[in-house]
């Protein structure tokens, strides 16, 4: 028997069992034709045992050679039946329970597509990853296996107990005595053991977490001489770990032999008791074989049938965490306005197409509010009663007010304006609200107060896609997939040509490094860019935002991990892209922001100087300390 892993169970089993339902009725028919052949090869397997009974008293005693033959074919026929229904009902389960599997984890992927950023904040990857893995795991098992054979052990424990009665009720009272005694033992084993399977996994848990941690800080472990300490922890874990695996096995151990050696001593005092009633004239030969054969097989099913609730309720859990997860609030998306490929005519005027062009505008929809005195008073009909506004990339933030937290307000009453063109640049310590801005320009978060304006039109009016669309951004943390170099850097842009990779790698100053790889621009990248330097992997992410050829370019932090000489290579190329868009720059180094049309110096939450880099170093404040080394960015 399967031991039981120490999985807690379902909160709410009802609604958890619902929910799971919906997904099992989508294939109905196949799990009715599974119940059926279910049913099939358990009544094959009873009925077989009860043909013992007639084959015995009609043919064996009475030496009918010729009966005996018919009759064991007959039981050979439906002991085939059975063998075919089994066969049958446990291939269409492998195939229903991976079907609904793969619509569960499909919905789940998708719906955390769709779970705003706030979401992830308060999860841990690892916590997150589970659901993909150890809870869809749990539930695939339990349909494959635990479904069918809980079903086949309740018919086998019922049928087994019915036909006992039918051959006799008197010897049936031993069984039933006995079976009560076998199922306070599994209870009482099970019950024990889950809980010191629980604590197991809570202990393994514990130190496959310190183990990770030590492997993870080798270095920091060796320089300040932890290892006999760290060591000495270790020890003390393992020994928790070897406590509770010790209690937890000792109990699920026992639990099959106790079990069997029941079974044994129900049918010793069965088999003696049923003789002295055949001798007795009260009982037939043949009764006496097949209720014999019923009580051999009657403590199987009902191990089996108690170990794999356990396995079902695991399950349950597993599905339940994961239906929790399914329940989480998507992103608040109301947005109308759409972002669409337009053609510009040499007069001014423009007109929505379908093929990419490089041309972006708005299409606002009737009734939708925009700015007219900013870039919106360029629009232009676009039919229905919808206007066109060109994309140009004007960010205006009016006293906008945001917390990650209603506690904790980061942002107050931030007001500034970014026009076509220009780069914005953002100074300030750790804290001071820098990526929380840029955060907000995509809507990765929703604000509390105040208004976001782009191009004119609310940004919560613009549906969260198409803003992002309209934005490209490369942070500090790069993150390369699976794929070779050219796949990365279009991801930037699905349909750009091999001759767009490269000139977009040529502007991030990636194209020399890329060339002198082995395989070029089909090298294949693993582990996030592992087989790259640092350096590298930033220089990817900067060519992947040139290719999107975005009108607002967002670089938090991009040069942060290239060497100086790197960094002002990448300036140059990225003044190309730069070119009549809006760019927002958050830099600890200062150099880097020196030729930003605006600096904004923020400290908790409020900009406290703005200026070019020579007004602000006029007015001597906070800038003029950090460029001066008199204040350090932390």
């Amino acid at each position: 028997m399967a031991r039981y892993v120490g999985y807690k169970r379902p909160k709410n089993t009802k609604k958890t069992i619902k929910a799971l339902m919906k997904y099992l009725g989508n294939h109905k028919w196949l799990l009715l034709l599974v119940a059926l052949l279910v049913f099939i090869s358990t009544g094959a397997n009873i009925m077989g045992t009860y043909l013992l009974k007639p084959v015995i008293n009609r043919f064996i005693l009475p030496g009918d050679v010729k009966g005996l033959i018919l009759a064991v074919a007959a039981m050979g026929i439906m002991y085939l039946c059975g063998v075919l229904a089994t066969f049958g009902y446990n291939q269409l389960m492998v195939i229903t329970g991976q079907k609904v599997v793969s619509e569960i984890r499909r919905d789940l992927f998708a719906h955390v597509q769709k779970l705003p950023l706030k979401y992830f904040d308060a999860h841990t990857h690892g916590d997150l990853m589970s659901r993909f893995t150890n809870d869809v795991d749990t539930v695939q098992e339990a349909l494959n296996n635990s479904f069918t054979m809980l079903i086949q052990s309740f018919l086998m424990v019922t049928g087994t107990i019915v036909m006992l009665l039918v051959l006799s009720i008197r010897l049936s009272l031993i069984v039933i005595i006995f079976m009560i005694l076998m199922f306070a033992l599994i209870q009482f084993s099970g019950k024990r053991s889950r809980k010191y399977f629980t604590r197991q996994q809570e202990q393994l848990g514990r130190i496959n977490g310190f183990v990770e941690e030590m492997v993870a800080g080798q270095k920091v472990e060796k320089v300040f001489n932890h290892e006999q300490i760290d060591f000495e922890e270790f020890c003390r874990r393992n020994e928790d770990l070897r406590k509770a695996s010790t209690s937890a096995l000792s109990y699920s151990s026992m639990m099959v032999p106790s079990v069997v050696s029941l079974s044994y001593a129900n049918y010793a005092v069965s088999a003696c008791v049923g003789g002295l009633f055949t001798l007795a004239g009260l009982f037939d030969l043949g009764s006496l074989a097949s209720y014999l054969v019923y009580v051999r097989q009657s403590a199987m099913p009902l191990n089996q049938f108690t170990s794999q609730v356990n396995f079902l309720l695991a399950a349950l859990s597993g599905a339940e965490r994961i239906f929790e997860m399914m329940e989480e609030p998507a992103e608040i998306d109301e947005g109308q306005v759409t972002l669409c490929n337009v053609a510009v005519h040499p007069d001014g005027t423009m007109e929505e197409v379908s093929g990419y062009t490089g041309d972006f505008a708005w299409k606002v929809p009737k009734g939708t509010g925009f700015d007219a005195g900013m870039l919106a008073k360029r629009a232009v009909p676009a039919g229905n009663g919808d206007m066109l506004v060109p994309l140009c990339g004007r960010v205006d933030f009016k006293n906008v007010v945001f917390g990650y937290t209603k506690e904790r307000q980061i942002l107050n009453g931030i007001s500034l304006y970014a026009k076509p063109g220009q780069k914005i640049a953002f100074v300030g310590s750790t804290g001071a609200g820098k990526t929380t801005i840029i955060n907000l320009i995509n809507r990765f978060y929703e604000i509390d107060g105040g208004q976001i304006i782009y191009d004119g039109i609310d940004t919560r009016d613009i549906k969260k896609d198409d803003l992002r669309r309209s934005l490209s951004m490369v942070v500090q943390e790069t993150h390369l997939f699976t794929g070779t170099i050219a796949d990365n850097i279009r991801y930037g842009r699905l349909n750009a040509s091999d001759e767009e990779v490269r000139e977009a790698a040529g502007i991030a100053n990636a194209d020399s490094f890329i060339r002198r790889l082995p395989d070029g621009y089909d090298t294949m990248l693993y582990g996030d860019g592992a087989n790259l330097s640092q350096g590298q992997r930033q220089l990817l992410a900067i060519a992947r935002a040139a290719i999107s050829q975005p009108p607002v370019l967002i670089l938090d932090e991009a040069t942060s991990s290239v060497d100086t000489r790197t960094e002002r290579l990448i300036e140059k190329g990225m003044d190309a892209i730069m070119e009549g868009r809006t760019v927002f720059v958050i830099a600890h180094r200062l150099s880097t922001v020196r030729n930003s049309k605006a600096i904004m110096v923020l400290e908790k939450g409020e900009i406290i100087e703005r200026g070019d880099h020579e007004a602000l170093l006029e007015q001597k404040g906070r800038y003029y300390q950090l460029y001066m080394g008199q204040f350090e960015l932390e």
